[in-house]
Order: C-alpha cells, then sequence, then structure tokens
C-alpha cells in the first residue's frame, strides 16, 4: 500500500468510497497501525478526516488536516459555537448558558416563555431541542440536564443550510419544517427545498464559518422579521440536501482533493 502523488490519507470513513483516497480507519491506539500504516500517516503531507484524538496530535506536530482543527474543537458544542459567535459579533439569537440549579433558578428572569432549550453538547439532527411553554416544559428540561443551554424562540416554519467545504459554499437549501414541527431538521421531517436561497444567507454563513476557521460545516441561519441569524454549525452534516440537489457527494470530494482545493 503506497501513497502516490494524486493518493490522499485519511483516517475516518467519511472519504472511503473516494477513488483518490486510502482510509485506514480511526485507531483507538496509533499503535494499532501496522508499520506502513504509520509510515503513510507519518509521510501524508495533510490527513484528511482524523477524528478529534488525532486532529489534536497533528495540529501539534503542525501537520494540516480537512477538517481544520479549529472545526473539530467545535464539534456538537453549542455553548464554544455560542460563546464564539458573541465574541465575534455574528448575529446569534439572544442565548445564555445556565450551570447547575442556583443559575437554573434565574433562568426566567432572562427569558420568558415560549423559548428554546438545547442539551449543549452531542446533541444533533434536533434531538436534545426544547420548546419550552410553561412551567411543566421547564422542569421536566431543568431535570435532564446540569447545564441549561437557553435561547430565544425566533418562530418561523423554516431555516438555511448553507454547507461549506474548504473555502467555498458547496451547496445552500431551505429547510422547511413539517406541519406542527417547530424544527427544521430533515431528520424531523423537514422538506429540502432548492430554490429562492437569499444571497445574504449564504454570505453571511460563508463569512461566518472564514471567521471561525471551519471548513467542513453546514452552517444554518434563520430569517426572522427580515433579520439573519447563525443559529448553529454542523460539523456532522448530512447528504440528503446533496441528494435534492443531484450533486455527486463523492465525485465532488474527490475532484476537491485532486485539484488541492481542501
Amino acid at each position: 500500500m503506497m501513497e502516490s502523488i494524486h493518493t490522499a490519507i485519511a483516517l475516518g470513513s467519511r472519504l472511503r468510497k473516494c477513488s483518490n483516497v486510502i482510509t485506514l480507519g480511526i485507531q483507538s491506539n496509533f499503535s494499532k497501525y501496522s508499520e506502513p500504516e504509520k509510515e503513510l500517516i507519518r509521510k501524508a503531507s495533510k490527513i484528511y478526516y482524523p477524528g478529534t484524538f488525532y486532529a489534536d496530535l497533528f495540529n501539534t506536530i503542525e501537520k494540516p488536516t480537512f477538517p481544520s482543527y479549529h472545526t473539530y474543537k467545535f464539534v456538537q458544542d453549542k455553548i464554544k459555537q455560542t460563546a464564539l459567535f458573541q465574541l465575534l459579533n455574528i448575529p446569534h439569537p439572544k442565548t445564555r448558558i445556565f450551570y447547575g440549579k442556583k443559575q437554573k433558578t434565574n433562568i426566567l428572569d432572562y427569558f420568558k416563555y415560549p423559548f428554546i432549550a438545547k442539551i449543549p453538547r452531542g446533541s444533533a439532527m434536533g434531538r436534545g431541542v426544547f420548546l419550552i411553554r410553561n412551567q411543566d416544559d421547564f422542569s421536566e428540561y431543568c431535570n435532564i440536564t446540569g447545564i441549561a443551554y437557553v435561547q430565544e424562540f425566533l418562530q418561523t416554519d423554516r431555516d438555511i443550510r448553507v454547507v461549506i467545504i474548504g473555502d467555498r459554499v458547496a451547496h445552500a437549501y431551505w429547510r422547511i419544517a413539517a406541519p406542527g414541527e417547530f424544527r427544521s431538521n430533515v431528520a424531523k421531517g423537514a422538506e429540502i427545498k432548492l430554490d429562492g436561497v437569499p444571497e445574504d444567507a449564504v454570505r453571511l454563513a460563508l463569512f461566518t464559518a472564514r471567521q471561525c476557521g471551519w471548513d467542513d460545516v453546514g452552517m444554518d441561519v434563520l430569517i426572522h422579521n427580515k433579520k439573519y441569524y447563525i443559529l448553529e454549525a454542523n460539523m456532522k452534516y448530512g447528504k440528503a440536501g446533496f441528494q435534492k440537489a443531484g450533486i455527486d457527494y463523492i465525485r465532488l470530494m474527490e475532484k476537491k482533493i485532486a485539484t488541492g482545493e481542501i
């Protein structure tokens, strides 16, 4: 198994079907790789999809990765993402984090029903997102998480997913919530619509990704009262939008790798 000038080395399985990528898998111990595999990793000019653990290691020795080290640092961490949006003055719904029982008693001083509450780490595809309408909803949410991530409810039946790969927008689409559903996740039955995505939403998503150092991400943009807001960044985005748009994800990634775009 040799790395040619046209062959990329990946650890994670995201690119396993790409003809110009050798995927080695993510081993829990580096010693589990064979000696030829270790040499491929050491000699590779870049490692694709290394996973969070190895992204830290490669960053330490200044070996480039795709996605970037900064992208991995914010995977499924709404607390860190919100702090970064606030630091960069990115438009983002009013959000506050409350730690422990004592701080939770102050939530209703800052937010009025209805509001959004989320499990701040590890949740995706609409799981761990709650619409808090009353005291019962509020009490139930507070009982299932030690850290309360609370956000104003900007009512709408849709948002926009903008997928950015490398330094460019791969595609963008509306996600229209299913009837009676406040979440616009495709996993929760949302409809994908390709037409009429505002350029302002795309520009805001790309600007935000660049400012944050994220190069493989699905940015969620919400429009409320003619204002644009970044909701969150999804580093583990699905491919349903690619399929709907007729984009062959594997061929797209092969081309981006071959041209050095990523």
